[in-house]
């Protein structure tokens, strides 16, 4: 696995997010796609491979367009050097080992072209600058799928978990909101809900998409301050 320290930087309101639009296929982005988070300005660079100029200064996220995740994450955190900041995949690829091996170089998110809105967008956006992840669901069924496919660890995140709560899980990994969940389980939404919340705070996570990463293996990256 490839290793890379990790810089998050906290966002206040009045800050300027500095984003690098890393694309190698123009035809995966439009000018307006970043300016979608209202709590950030975004101020987006577009920068072409081979990503020379990611070193020219430090940058809260990296947004990166291209066919092939995993080889194009390699070839720009070379780019960037030790220090890389939260990094959102944005790709046509829903392959198995392009989204399992981008998350293993260190991204923090994963949308698949056409598998997401653009409040989904703005909703990833803003979260990876967070140092948060964001996945769209074909990204999610491809890391279940990496889950399911590999033998259990001794310790899982399933283990602190009713088996209620196991089966709430396995119904929001799948791509279930609070309201079908409860009627797959003949539980009220209101129920659904208040297990979710336990479900957070014993599994340590803010949210369901943190919930969904972990319970699919994969570590959640969380925004920290630094400096």
């Amino acid at each position: 696995m490839r290793t890379s320290r990790r810089l998050i930087t906290a966002l206040r309101e009045t800050d300027t997010a500095e984003v690098a639009l890393a694309c190698s296929i123009d035809d995966l982005t439009h000018d307006d796609w970043l300016d979608v988070y209202p709590s950030v300005s975004v101020s987006v660079t577009r920068v072409s491979p081979p990503y020379g100029e990611l070193r020219s200064r430090p940058w809260h996220a990296i947004v990166l367009c291209c066919e092939e995740p995993a080889r194009e994450l390699a070839r720009l955190i070379d780019h960037v050097g030790h220090v890389v900041p939260p990094v959102l995949v944005i790709s046509p690829s829903a392959e198995m080992s392009q989204v399992g091996d981008a998350f293993r170089l260190g991204a923090t998110s994963y949308l698949v072209v056409g598998d997401f809105t653009r409040s989904a967008l703005s909703a990833a956006v803003g979260g990876t600058l967070h140092g948060h992840t964001h996945l769209s669901p074909r990204a999610t069924t491809m890391l279940k799928q990496i889950n399911c496919d590999r033998q259990p660890a001794e310790e899982t995140p399933r283990h602190s978990l009713s088996p209620r709560e196991r089966e709430i899980m396995d119904l929001l990994a799948t791509g279930f909101g609070a309201l079908e969940i409860g009627g797959r389980l003949s539980l009220t939404e209101k129920t659904v809900r208040n297990n979710l919340s336990n479900i957070y705070a014993k599994l340590g996570v803010r949210g369901s998409t943190e919930a969904v990463l972990l319970w699919l293996g994969i570590t959640p990256r969380r925004g920290q301050s630094v400096g």
